[in-house]
């Protein structure tokens, strides 16, 4: 089995990602660290862990743990994924796994100079709703593929949260921008080439509260929003010549409604369904994860992926600052 450590006792972890590790066929929690040791044993024992440590150094020097979970700030992903790394664990890090794409290079040889495995933790590319979606764009189900359609978005002002906290790396294009932009890429197999947006500011946090953004790819354009203060929708289409794809529940499948991928055709004659109810994408991630750290050859998202990625969105914000193109 693989024995997980949990880095911090973010909501994340206790509400998502601990309970599917637990569940998970290869893999079982050992341990969980907080700087509060009272309550790293408060949630220890609500889940059943045997050890709870009063410092992340600790449980990084543990030999009953292979690999780490990280929910940490987004500002804190690189120094611990890092520090993890050369403590020779496997990483798996919460998204976004860094605020600048220049960031992850240092990771990137902190994994190869210890021989472990690390990967961000993008739940949506192990749910086999989008593999449908990559299977159905790639035997050309919908034809030319012209535009994808994206939206991300849920109300939240909260100030202690730290997803509007600028110095944690909060944000609605950290927090929730990412989605539009991997699974675009995750389905396609393309990289955006240049972008335009536009990013509305929050005058109190100092956060991206709202953000529109328009994306040249070869071949087809994308075009998406996403806002930490509208109302909760999610929603990917796919629009080609033939007919498009519509992704009803993206991102959190459960939290957002029904999980379907829904096809239809040029003539809205012709529409095909497909359900995919009682899916756990994060253990999913977990297990395919533990298989990947024994040797295993799941595909797993790997650093460089991170890098296109965060490169996206790092160009987005350079967008934001002027009229016009920009190039990824």
């Amino acid at each position: 089995m693989f024995r997980w450590g949990i880095l911090s006792t973010a909501k994340i972890g206790r509400d998502h990602v601990i309970p599917q590790l637990q569940d998970s066929e290869n893999g079982v929690v050992t341990a969980i660290a907080s700087r509060d040791h009272a309550r790293a044993r408060a949630v220890a024992d609500r889940f059943g862990v045997p050890l709870a440590f009063a410092s992340y150094e600790e449980l990084l020097a543990s030999d009953q743990v292979d690999g780490i979970y990280i929910p940490l700030p987004t500002s804190q992903h690189i120094e611990w994924a890092i520090k993890a790394a050369q403590a020779g664990k496997h990483v798996l890090c919460e998204k976004p796994i860094s605020l600048h794409a220049g960031e992850i290079a240092p990771l990137i040889a902190a994994r190869d100079a210890n021989n472990v495995l690390v990967s961000e933790a993008f739940m949506v590319t192990y749910h086999p709703q989008w593999h449908k979606v990559r299977a159905l764009i790639a035997e050309g189900a919908i034809g030319r593929l012209r535009h994808v359609q994206g939206a991300f978005s849920y109300y939240n002002t909260d100030p202690s949260n730290m997803r509007n906290d600028a110095s944690l790396g909060g944000g609605g294009l950290p927090d929730i921008g990412v989605y539009p932009t991997v699974t675009t890429r995750f389905s396609t197999g393309k990289e955006p080439l240049r972008v335009q947006s536009t990013v509305e500011m929050d005058p109190d946090f100092g956060t991206d509260r709202y953000a529109s953004v328009k994306a040249e790819f070869d071949g087809f354009e994308m075009s998406f929003y996403c806002s930490t203060q509208m109302a909760a929708r999610q929603l990917m289409v796919f629009h080609g010549d033939e007919g498009y794809i519509e992704v009803t529940c993206p991102f959190n499948s459960g939290d957002y409604g029904h999980p379907t991928v829904i096809l239809d055709s040029r003539g809205h004659d012709q529409a095909t369904t497909f359900r995919f109810g009682g899916v756990r994408q994060y253990r999913l991630q977990a297990e395919a994860f533990a298989r990947k750290a024994n040797g295993g050859s799941d595909e797993v998202f790997a650093l460089e992926d991170s890098v296109r990625n965060q490169k996206f969105i790092d160009a987005v914000y350079r967008a934001a600052k002027h009229d016009g193109w920009e190039t990824v």
